[in-house]
């Protein structure tokens, strides 16, 4: 038998739990503290691909809403006058 026979669990026993849990199940603390940085982070970038970084208030973003409504109405107009044929 080779020495990395014996690392191996006999087949048919229970899985070990992962280091990151206790044997009871819980999880350590290390392992909740990188979930939730990795969701952090996950979040972060999320909001900053969409171009809605931190720095943006709420009155920034209520007026980009506004333009883009107010583009969507001219484009629907536009599209109303060509199907009328004007």
């Amino acid at each position: 038998m080779s020495e990395n026979d014996a690392a191996l669990p006999a087949p048919g026993t229970p899985e070990v739990p992962e280091p990151d849990y206790t044997e009871g199940g819980v999880p350590g603390f290390d392992f909740v503290r990188d979930r939730i940085e990795k969701r952090y982070t996950t979040a972060v970038g999320s909001t900053e691909l969409a171009g809605i970084g931190g720095e943006e208030t709420v009155e920034t973003l209520d007026k980009k809403i506004a333009d883009r409504d107010e583009a969507a109405k001219d484009k629907l107009a536009e599209i109303r006058r060509q199907m009328r044929g004007e």
